[in-house]
Formats: C-alpha cells, structure tokens, sequence
C-alpha cells in the first residue's frame, strides 16, 4: 500500500431530496458511497453502515486508504449530510455527481476545505 502524505481536500455536502425511500434504504446509501469512492479512484479499507428503523435514516462510514466517506440521512427530513476527505491524487469532488444523481436532490450546498499538507 502506498504512503499517502497527510493533507487534501475536504468536501462537506449538505442534500436535501424529496426521496425519503432513498434516504432510508442503508443497502443503497452503501452501495453510492462505495460507487463514489471507486469514481474518485480511492482504495476502500472496510465500510460499516447502520440503519436506525424502518422509518428512520442510514449512518455510514467507508474507510478508505486516502482518508473516508461517512453519511448521515434524515428521511423524516428530507435531508443528507456526507463528509468526503480524501488525501493523496484523490479528488473527492469526483464523488459529487454521483452523490447528487443517485439521491436525486432538490437542493444541495457544498463546501471544500483544504487540509495542509
């Protein structure tokens, strides 16, 4: 495994959807988090993901060798948060279109700060 310097980008998403069947699905929150790993050509570690009730929201994180994903849904709400950090040639803008597609959004407000190097 390479060594990647400490630093990056930290991309920090803020989705709001009228899909609340989206937001409470955990199998298919996992599967666009790792989707949007695999677009940004990170190394996923391992990935864990909860599901809070039937009619609740998913919390997740995918571990990744560049740093990690994590999601937090509130379909009662409409609403997802999700942390992108990635190190190294990773760019975790490259997560973005998929995130906004697959959970098909009505709004979204991002942010990307820069870690130092």
């Amino acid at each position: 495994m390479a060594v990647v310097p400490p630093g990056g980008k930290h991309l920090i998403l803020e989705l709001w959807s009228d899909r609340a069947d989206l937001l409470r699905d955990h199998e298919k929150i996992r599967d666009i988090c790792i989707a949007a790993a695999k677009k940004a050509n990170a190394t996923v570690i391992t990935e864990h993901f909860h599901h809070f009730g039937e009619e609740y929201g998913v919390s997740g994180v995918v571990v990744l060798a560049e740093s990690h994903i994590s999601i937090h849904t509130w379909p009662e709400e409409g609403y997802c948060a999700i942390d992108v950090f990635m190190c190294g040639a990773c760019d975790p803008n490259d997560t973005l279109e998929i995130f906004k597609t697959e959970l098909e959004f009505t709004k979204c407000s991002t942010k990307v700060l820069y870690r130092p190097m």
